[in-house]
């Protein structure tokens, strides 16, 4: 009977994603058909001729959904106990630049050094995130509001950082503007050598490192949230703050940790390009992942596997935009599926909340039924 229970509860919680990728699916098809171009929807499932093509295709999407997992799980934080923190977007930018620009310029030993940069991030990103943290339990103030203007304080500050203090001054003039270069010792090692050992082609596109501390980070959080004491006060504030504080939680204090556990998980965000790929931080690093995560926590239903899964999902329809390219469609059309994922998550769970609502109350009707019968009996 638990078994049976357990297997609908699970099937309750795939249903949504699921929908919602096929309703996806179905209106990118109506988008592409409407332009004239319904052929190029085999462009999305096209991984290449060669076998050596096919995997760059999957080691691109797995380099995508590296930061887009990370950035998941720093917002799904937030959103288990009820928090909104907008503001990844702002804190692992400032977490990035900061943490390149000390890690050029420190003399430690490589495996020192990378670890000095992932701490400065971490703690780069809760100190950004503290600020509306505070200012929600002291002033009441709105943690939506206060941390998407932030995204525009960090914007406009990672922008003087590295225009200023922070630019490399052996840069060519003209051009993009980048930190100084890590140490190369301090590059997190690739993981091609895995695939080669797994009998694959190598493949042309580095598979970065970080993905093995994006797993451990991963099932920290995992942990953290579902077998400590720390993770049971989080869901009981964030189902009911009032309950928690007469079970001796104290909910603002909470809400400042909460809000610093996500900040310092946004503040590895950037650090997966960042150790495995750019080696520095410049004016064309990758932008858009915090708001990303917020749509990735959402289609994973702020889980830990869950976010894993949408974050390859993710990573998969960016991988498509070359392909789509070369079909003559715009690239843009990849950002619009990916709208279209989480209009369709938000209304696909709230009919899968109905419809569970809904049976709860027909197995509560039913069972009293039952006791009112055998009484009568």
């Amino acid at each position: 009977m638990k078994g049976a229970l357990s297997l609908r509860r699970v099937g309750l919680a795939l249903l949504a994603p699921a929908v919602a990728v096929v309703i996806s699916f179905t209106l990118s098809a109506i988008v592409l058909a409407a332009i004239g171009k319904s052929h190029a929807l085999v462009a999305f499932f096209d991984l290449g001729d060669t076998p050596r093509q096919q995997v760059n295709s999957v080691v691109t999407a797995l380099n995508r959904a590296i930061p887009l997992f990370l950035a998941g799980i720093a917002v799904s934080v937030g959103f288990r106990m009820g928090l909104f923190n907008i503001g990844v977007e702002g804190q692992y930018r400032m977490a990035t630049v900061l943490a390149a620009a000390l890690g050029a310029v420190t003399p430690l030993p490589g495996p020192l050094n990378i670890l000095l940069i992932i701490v400065v991030a971490m703690l780069t990103g809760a100190a950004w995130a503290a600020v509306p943290a505070v200012l929600k339990v002291t002033r009441g103030v709105s943690e939506v509001i206060s941390t998407i203007m932030l995204n525009f304080v960090a914007v406009g500050l990672a922008a003087y950082l590295l225009q200023g203090p922070f630019k490399d001054p052996d840069l060519p003039p003209g051009g993009n503007v980048y930190t100084r270069t890590l140490p190369e010792d301090s590059w997190l090692p690739d993981l091609n050598g895995l695939l080669v050992a797994f009998g694959l082609p190598e493949p042309r596109i580095r598979l970065y490192g970080f993905l093995v501390i994006a797993v451990i980070v991963g099932a920290a959080v995992a942990f953290l949230l579902s077998r400590t004491r720390f993770g049971f006060d989080l869901r009981a504030t964030g189902l009911s703050p009032t309950a928690a504080l007469t079970a001796g939680v104290d909910a603002r204090a909470m809400t400042v940790r909460v809000m610093l556990l996500s900040g310092a998980l946004a503040g590895l965000i950037g650090l997966p390009e960042l150790l495995g790929k750019t080696h520095a931080y410049g004016t064309s690093f990758t932008a858009g992942l915090g708001f990303t995560g917020i749509a990735v926590a959402l289609l994973g239903r702020n889980t830990v596997t869950g976010i894993a899964l949408g974050a390859l999902l993710f990573g998969f329809l960016d991988r498509a935009s070359i392909p789509l390219q070369f079909q003559g469609v715009p690239p843009s059309v990849v950002t619009i599926m990916q709208g279209l994922i989480v209009l369709s998550v938000v209304i696909a769970n709230e009919v899968v909340r109905r419809l569970a609502l809904a049976r709860a109350e027909r197995v509560t009707a039913e069972g009293k039924t039952t006791v009112t019968a055998e009484v009568a009996a």
